[in-house]
């Protein structure tokens, strides 16, 4: 009986000791939240799917993108003829993030829309058309699973602001705590470190272009190109300001109305910022129909524009600076069209059209920036190319985007240099971004991040028991355990002393 007895104390302890160690050691659930931005340009839609940790560092998200989605079809304001396919567009990739996303998540996952500089054009061009487009974005939105919070278009500035907040969040110029992914990054991040705490961003776009950066010193000249921010426990003063009309694609219309206004009453335009051989016939009541250009718009004898492609880096150029007007400027110092533009300071991170036409022109140097002249050389050199040569060698590449290479390369430049004022010693400051770790460098994720700080924290999943608690039992369990075992061991192999006594 006494066996028995100390047979089942035996597995009892044991079995306790397993149970204990093993629910106590069990991985915690990973508590994750989810949110959705749609980022509507004016060129194209992107879905970001972001997560968080629910509880969260200090009561902050750490945000990180785990998905993105390009919605077929042009942009949402290219749908003012037909506003009622605007939302349906968006149908394919919602159902993707329903994929990535937990089904049981779907309902409490926060969904936004912003609409860019694309959908602030069609709003002054026809106010009508843009509210149709958005009510039915949003209707689609509300019928996706999702926490439907919003379908807007966001002004220029809120654009540019939340762009640099991307970039120094992914650099870690906030001091935040961040995934492990940067530690790939590291000599990224210490390239783009300088005297400056923060990185400055340059976005371009296809309708609007922003600059935003912390400048050196205090200035009072423009109060509404600063904004305040308070991130991480720190005060940032920053300046910014978006230029309408100055994306790519709509630079290169005004570009078109300022040529064609330029030439006699003839139909035909050479224009060097296309390859040579390369031809296109365009409308001219589509050139002149948004307000980019509807103020250059006069009486011509025909209705289409037959452009034959020059190849001329050097025209090109030309041509381009007519865009910028440098002659009056009510400040101390500015960019162009009078507007005020604090000196440069730090590094740059420039994104979205700076990286991908730098990037197919193979000048994005990502270990080290390219230098200024060698830049300007090889879009000079890419210009140059015929376009039959430039057709067989890209043939994978859709013929809208690469005719119009050379002119955004040269258009980037003339923005860089004759617009902001960078030169070949400062050239260096700039550094052409794509991703960043996992995550597009945009404005979405900084969207994300300000509102993930609006979304309460949750408690953190904790062990089942206190550590003293668990140590405790543990110790418990152990001793009846050795204690068993020491009996049993004293029972059958009795000391001589105990024998003797017996005897």
């Amino acid at each position: 009986k006494i066996l028995l007895i100390l047979g089942f104390l035996s597995t009892l302890a044991v079995i306790a000791l397993i149970a204990v160690a093993v629910t106590q050691n069990k991985p915690l659930p990973k508590n994750i939240k989810y949110g959705i931005v749609l980022d509507a340009g004016s060129s194209h839609t992107n879905l970001y799917v972001y997560e968080w940790p629910a509880e969260k560092e200090n009561d902050t998200g750490v945000v990180q993108q785990v998905e993105v989605c390009k919605v077929e079809g042009p942009g949402i304001s290219g749908y003012s003829h037909a506003t009622e396919k605007a939302g349906p567009s968006l149908v394919q990739c919602l159902r993707q993030a329903e994929e990535v996303i937990p089904s049981k998540q779907h309902q409490e996952t926060p969904v936004y829309l912003g609409a860019t500089a694309g959908m602030r054009l069609l709003s002054l061009e026809n106010r009508s058309a843009a509210d149709k487009v958005l009510s039915s974005v949003e209707k689609t939105l509300r019928s996706a699973p999702f926490n439907f919070q919003g379908a807007r278009i966001i002004s220029g500035q809120e654009e540019g602001a939340y762009g640099w907040i991307t970039i120094n969040y992914l650099l870690g110029n906030f001091k935040q705590v961040l995934y492990q992914w940067q530690s790939g990054w590291t000599k990224l991040i210490h390239s783009l470190k300088s005297t400056s705490e923060t990185s400055g961003a340059l976005d371009l776009g296809g309708a609007s272009t922003q600059i935003t950066f912390v400048p050196d010193e205090l200035f009072s000249e423009s109060p509404e190109n600063l904004l305040y921010f308070r991130l991480y426990g720190k005060d940032y003063r920053v300046y910014t300001h978006s230029f309408l009309c100055y994306g790519k694609d709509q630079a290169l219309q005004q570009k078109l109305a300022e040529d064609l206004q330029a030439s006699t009453s003839n139909s035909s335009l050479l224009d060097p910022c296309f390859h040579e051989g390369y031809q296109r016939t365009i409308n001219i009541s589509d050139l002149f129909k948004n307000p980019c250009t509807s103020a250059k718009k006069k009486q011509f004898s025909f209705s289409q524009l037959f452009i034959q492609g020059e190849g001329d880096y050097q025209k090109c150029r030309r041509n381009i600076q007519k865009l910028f007007n440098k002659t009056n400027c009510p400040y101390s110092s500015c960019s162009f069209n009078g507007i005020y533009l604090p000196p440069l300071q730090g590094d740059f991170g420039a994104f979205s059209a700076f990286y991908f036409v730098m990037n197919f022109l193979n000048l994005t140097g990502e270990q080290s920036p390219v230098a200024l002249g060698k830049v300007v050389s090889s879009i000079e050199s890419f210009c140059a190319r015929p376009w039959h040569e430039v057709k067989t060698a890209y043939h994978q590449i859709k013929m809208k985007y690469l005719s119009e290479y050379c002119f955004s390369g040269a258009y980037i430049l003339s923005l860089l240099e004759n617009g902001y004022g960078f030169t070949g010693k400062n050239w260096q400051m700039i550094h052409f971004l794509g991703k960043i770790g996992s995550s597009d460098a945009g404005w979405t994720l900084g969207y994300m991040l300000n509102l993930t700080n609006m979304i309460p924290a949750e408690e953190p999943a904790v062990p089942p028991l206190s550590h003293g608690s668990y140590v405790g039992l543990m110790v418990l369990c152990s001793l009846v355990l050795v204690s068993v075992l020491l009996f049993v061991w004293l029972l059958f192999h009795k000391p001589k002393c105990l024998q003797k006594g017996i005897v």
